[in-house]
């Protein structure tokens, strides 16, 4: 590691001038398995990198790799080069890389075969794609999934031969609808296909869009989106399956007007009239099942493998595997499931001193068990004499009820996203009391986004080789830069990579998360529609309220990755943006789109005759026990979707940021909406979002809101912030950095300095330490923009409550300790001081609490207070 440090210092010492002839950036991959597909994102520093045809990567013994580079984004509008590229190779069984980069690299041509695609977006059109091995086909109007997969085993080009597997007709992909009436299985319909950013010779990304349809009036259509990712030379697909929930949650009556907490107008309703009524409880439209399926085209006898762990379900446990002929046998499935998969409160959960069972997973042949134990590893292959398949779903165990099903009658293999074996998943809410403010349910319009992959083989494959093939994306390598890299590029401001320097404030940061950790993995915090959050209080020894990703816990994460490459932390943010974005937000009804994918003008018409979608679309829920229960007009984080899009190609996170962008342009909440923490969060999210669109919407929408902020600077006495939010410094403050980044303008320096000033004389004391800490961020920026030492001073000094002892036992995140254990080591090594409003009571800002006000006392500040400490030092009083 100092030896990656030392490279990459080197190398940021050469920005000289607007761009380099020659240099070279070492990566590291985590975990590394040869011939895995990797994606990550690389940032530039500005003025370095003006195109990338000038990129490259090399392995560690300096020879070429064929790559795929994409340019992601860049500085504009303060410079034309390049912010951010996406870096695609294939792995080698190595751990290191280097990325050469300049004017003088020129990046070899793609040595072998080359994906082709072909799009025809007529009405009765379809898209193909072409790996070499592999061709598969999407329908316009077709069934959902793949309409047809060829595998050209001979290496002589497709005939009717090859034809390994088709889609069944309108049931490729599906999700099926219960209610008091009965069962309603939906037809699936692809309405367009799209390539997506990032495809290209070697990697090809598709975007199927479509719609469940339903047999009965009552059920509403269901959006669902597939992103099939295709490489060269390779016989396996990676899928990522989004479902939209348009269902009725519940059977509460109809009322008319809005929450006032979200109102468009003055027309509200009294929440308490809305009290007491027992159909808020009462499940309407539930979920029965939901998955891909394919109908195969093996014949004969058939072997089935799997495989899955031996040992408690918190451990790794040993990998055994499970293989058996399939002849006679009319169905064979392995089902994981864990405690009441619906999740609806109340929720069994582990003790502070004991973990809660309740996990199984199942391997059955037509009902007879044939092993049972508490995980699935998530996959299964089955082959015949010729040919094979393999299925496997990403967090099959974390994200319950999983099932993949083998129907040998049918020809049908089904990997259920959500298991008919398990209960429906429901929707209703816990209580008809208020929850937040209001009585409400927001679960109609929610999504959920699972990853799959699909590998079509020869038969014979070994063990290894099937095996291999999943983990690449069910436990995949994880790439990354020199932590100083990430840092030193500014794309998010001034930072210090983690170090041993100043271990005193490192080591809050390190126990935090990892505390964070351990908890969702002993509570546990599982299941379809929790993974990925975390609750966000720890009163009384019980974990209480979903946190809904306030205040952007999954950037906080993001965060810590570029400055640790810690694979464990890049996989609890990812968790966490997929579960934010899809989960705590609304989707359903869309917005109508006018594409211009056909020749007649009257398309157009009819779109503009379509209804407005949900006013709310792209608005994110606040902590509550469930994560529909409460929606609040400044509760939407999309730094880390869109960090996520960034470092990890992930398309769906620009995809619903954009969204929230789109609501912004409305002023729905009219100037509620341009007031207090709504407008300090807005200017951060759309200041992120136009950086990585260039959509001059977003960038007038972002100069309004700027100007208002501004504005009221001085009626608030010089602080751009109202004392009544003082805990959204932060968000002032990074987001303000990021404007000013774009477009230099001396106006907002000037204001971020008077700012700065104003909260040394008058710290915020307003929600006690979560605004006094949420201040040092916009200390040090003002620090940093002024040269006036005493802001720095004063940084430094309100940091001293920040700093964290060492535990005296080094392995209390080993597994092997129990919760309570955790908490009062944790306690005694935590110097943050109590409430001074409510000294009786346990303030939320503790090292063994949640990660909530964490963002404003720490994440947001304490990597930035490392910079200048590591520039400078320690100021001398």
């Amino acid at each position: 590691m100092k030896k990656i440090i030392l490279i990459t210092i080197i190398h940021l010492l050469a920005f000289v001038g607007s761009s380099l002839a020659q240099s070279s950036l070492p990566l590291t991959v985590n975990q590394p398995i040869a011939g895995a597909p990797l994606t990550l994102g690389i940032p530039f520093p500005k003025g370095i990198l003006h195109s990338p045809d000038h990129v490259r990567i090399l392995n560690a013994k300096g020879k070429e790799i064929p790559s795929q580079i994409t340019e992601v984004t860049t500085w504009m509008p303060a410079d034309e080069s390049i912010k951010w590229i996406w870096v695609f190779f294939f792995c080698e069984d190595s751990d290191r890389y280097f990325l050469e980069y300049g004017k003088n690299v020129v990046r070899a041509p793609i040595p072998s075969e080359r994906i082709a695609v072909n799009n025809n977006q007529r009405a009765n059109g379809y898209l193909t794609i072409s790996t070499g091995p592999l061709r598969f086909r999407i329908n316009k109007g077709g069934n959902g999934f793949l309409d047809k997969v060829e595998l050209d085993l001979a290496g002589n080009g497709f005939d009717e031969n090859d034809l390994i597997a088709e889609g069944p007709e309108g049931r490729g992909s599906f999700l099926d609808i219960l209610d008091d009436i009965g069962l309603d299985k939906s037809k699936a319909v692809i309405k367009r296909n799209w390539i997506e950013k990032g495809s290209g010779p070697l990697h090809m990304i598709i975007r199927a869009e479509g719609e469940y349809q339903y047999s009965r009036d009552d059920n509403n259509p269901s959006p669902f989106v597939l992103r099939v990712h295709a490489y060269a030379g390779k016989s396996y697909v990676r899928v990522l399956y989004t479902l939209t929930y348009t269902g009725e949650p519940d059977k509460h009556k109809p009322f008319e007007g809005e929450h006032a907490l979200i109102a468009t107008s003055e027309n509200v309703v009294d929440e308490e009239t809305l009290v007491g009524d027992p159909g808020w409880t009462q499940p309407n439209d539930r979920i029965a099942a939901a998955g891909l399926s394919l109908d195969y085209k093996l014949s004969g006898e058939l072997n089935y493998l799997t495989s899955y762990r031996k040992g408690e379900w918190w451990q790794p446990g040993d990998r055994q595997f499970f293989e058996t002929t399939v002849a006679l046998q009319k169905e064979l499935s392995i089902l994981q499931s864990g405690p009441k998969p619906s999740r609806m409160p109340p929720v069994p959960n582990s003790t502070p001193e004991e973990r809660i069972d309740g996990f199984f997973a199942r391997i059955a042949s037509d009902s007879e068990t044939l092993v049972e134990s508490s995980k699935a590893d998530g996959w299964i292959d089955i082959s015949d004499q010729r040919w094979g398949i393999s299925v496997g779903m990403r967090h099959f165990f974390e994200e319950y009820p999983k099932e993949i099903g083998l129907n040998v009658a049918g020809k049908e293999v089904t990997a259920f996203t959500w298991s008919p074996q398990a209960e429906p998943m429901i929707f209703a809410r816990l209580s008809s009391d208020l929850d937040g403010g209001m009585v409400s349910n927001f679960a109609q319009g929610l999504t959920k986004t699972t990853e799959l992959v699909y590998n079509f083989h020869k038969a014979g494959e070994s063990r290894a080789d099937i095996e291999n093939k999943m983990r690449y994306f069910l436990d995949p390598p994880i790439a990354h830069a020199a932590p100083e890299w990430y840092a030193n590029s500014e794309v998010y401001g001034s930072f210090a990579p983690a170090s041993e320097k100043f271990p005193e404030f490192e080591r809050g940061m390190d126990y935090k998360f990892k505390w964070m950790l351990f908890n969702q993995n002993w509570e546990p915090w599982y299941g379809m529609f929790d993974y990925g959050d975390r609750k966000t209080y720890y009163y009384n020894m019980d974990w209480i309220l979903w946190n809904n990703n306030e205040p952007g816990q999954d950037y906080m994460r993001w965060l810590h990755f570029m400055r640790t490459g810690d694979r464990e932390i890049f996989l609890s943010a990812e968790a966490a943006s997929r579960h934010s974005m899809d989960v705590d937000n609304i989707h359903w009804p869309a917005d109508p789109e006018y594409i211009g994918d056909s020749n007649y003008s009257l398309d157009y018409w009819k779109m503009k005759e379509q209804p407005q979608g949900n006013p709310y679309l792209g608005m994110g829920a606040r902590e509550g026990r469930q994560h529909w229960g409460t929606l609040y007009s400044a509760h939407v984080w999309t730094m880390g979707w869109i960090a996520s899009y960034y470092l990890n190609g992930y398309h769906r996170g620009l995809e619903v940021a954009k969204l929230t962008a789109e609501t912004y342009l409305k002023h729905i909440w009219g100037e509620h909406d341009l007031r207090g923490r709504r407008l300090y969060l807005s200017v951060w999210n759309l200041a992120e979002i136009y950086d990585a669109t260039k959509d001059e919407r977003y960038f007038t929408e972002l100069k309004d809101r700027v100007n208002i902020m501004l504005s009221l600077q001085q009626p608030q006495g010089g602080s751009l912030v109202l004392d009544r939010y003082g805990y959204a410094q932060v968000y002032v403050s990074h987001g303000l950095r990021k404007y000013l980044q774009l477009t230099g303008e001396q106006r907002v320096q000037s204001a971020l300095v008077r700012h700065a000033r104003w909260l040394r004389d008058v710290p915020p004391r307003n929600h006690g330490m979560e605004s006094f800490l949420s201040t040092i961020h916009s200390l040090l920026l003002g620090y940093k923009l002024s040269g006036e030492p005493s802001l720095f001073r004063e940084a430094v000094k309100r940091a001293e409550v920040l700093k964290t002892d060492k535990l005296t036992d080094p392995n209390l995140f080993d597994g092997s300790h129990t919760q309570l254990e955790l908490f009062n080591a944790l306690e005694s090594v935590d110097h943050m001081p109590p409430s001074e409003q409510a000294p009786d009571r346990r303030p939320n800002w503790t090292l063994n609490g949640g990660s909530r006000v964490f963002g404003w006392t720490h994440a947001y500040n304490i990597p930035y207070l490392l910079y200048w400490l590591e520039k400078e030092g320690y100021p001398e009083d």
